[in-house]
């Protein structure tokens, strides 16, 4: 059983890191939105393709629009902050509990 708690910790790790950097890569998108980015830029290129599946998602879902200004990447920040205290937490519990 300790094979399988010191995965479940290291996966745990890991998917605690995926999403801190997607949580910056969302950050980054919305900060480069607020100027007129060129969209031929590689780099706002590579963010817009990171952002946009999940940001279209929650539009179709919420609407999140108001006085012009999109808020779904902070609703997108908090359920990655909510993903990285829920789920990771449960998965070091987990190890515990197998170790």
């Amino acid at each position: 059983m300790f094979v399988v708690s010191t995965f479940i910790v290291s996966l745990a790790q890991v998917v605690d890191i995926a999403l801190e950097l997607y949580m910056w890569v969302v950050i980054a998108r919305a900060v480069i939105s607020w100027v007129n980015p060129d969209p031929y830029n590689p780099i706002v290129r590579f963010l817009c393709q990171l952002t946009d599946p999940v940001l279209d998602r929650l539009h179709r879902v919420v609407p999140l629009v108001i006085g012009g200004i999109d808020l779904s990447p902070i609703v997108l920040i908090l359920v990655i902050q909510f993903l990285r205290n829920f789920l990771v937490t449960t998965m070091m519990h987990l190890a515990r509990s197998l170790a």
